[in-house]
């Protein structure tokens, strides 16, 4: 297995819908480290870490979202996987 980081940002519906709660479950179920925030521009920005694998079926099941989001656009970065996260954070 080859362990990955991806930056993520996200645009459209994704604040005040619990979109960073579904991400920070997500996450959580499949064993990723990161976090995820707000922007002052109404996105929400996502760091996973973790398998390429489990990382590709959450960046998957975030396209979506919870129920009352609404995605418009989904940004993605891959970089080299650092290492420096213990679990995964909803950041303020």
């Amino acid at each position: 297995m080859t362990k990955a980081r991806a930056h993520i940002y996200v645009t459209g519906r994704v604040q005040g819908v619990f979109y960073r709660s579904f991400v920070r479950a997500r996450a959580r179920l499949l064993n990723l480290n990161g976090w995820a925030k707000n922007t002052m521009d109404g996105c929400v920005e996502i760091v996973f870490e973790g398998e390429t694998e489990d990382i590709n079926t959450a960046l998957d099941e975030c396209k979506r979202g919870p129920p009352h989001a609404q995605v418009t656009d989904f940004r993605v970065t891959w970089e080299k996987h650092r290492g420096e996260f213990a679990g995964f954070d909803i950041k303020q």
